[in-house]
């Protein structure tokens, strides 16, 4: 079966991969600069090459889910951090904003995988062992939003 559009609209997982690779960097921004998600997204899309193999759809809803149910996602990581979400480097919360946005948005996500990515893009862009502590809180996170562990 040939896409019409590939790599735009690919639900392919190398696809998924690159949406959330950029989503991660959209997220940085976004909480350094507080910069309108959408302006944030627009450019992302305007400008950034490594969209262009990426699920865009994808990358969209991790931004938009996040920036409007960031309260929520707040207060699901809250119990699990040993400091307030403002003192986490921004690409730690970015990783862990977007896991928790799938754990709890993304139920059709096997847990596995949700997981996994975090760890890798933790490993790709964060601290040399921030994917030890970002692993921790999305696991203790998980147990309360997908306790049948799927």
């Amino acid at each position: 079966m040939t896409q019409k559009n590939p790599g735009k609209t690919s639900r392919s997982m190398g696809a998924r991969v690159r949406a959330r690779r950029s989503a991660v960097q959209a997220l940085y921004q976004w909480f350094l600069t507080e910069q309108p998600m959408t302006e944030i997204i627009d450019e992302f899309e305007r400008d950034r090459k490594e969209l262009k193999k990426a699920d865009t759809d994808y990358f969209r809803d991790i931004l938009t889910g996040n920036a409007s149910n960031s309260t929520a996602i707040r207060d699901s990581l809250a119990p699990y951090l040993d400091r307030a979400m403002h003192e986490l480097d921004p690409v730690t919360r970015a990783v862990l904003c977007l896991g928790v946005y799938e754990l709890k948005y993304q139920p059709a996500l096997p847990l596995r995988v949700v997981l996994n990515e975090s760890i890798e893009l933790a490993r790709m862009f964060g601290a040399e062992d921030s994917y030890k502590y970002i692993n921790g809180v999305l696991d203790k996170a998980a147990q309360q939003l997908r306790p049948e562990g799927r």
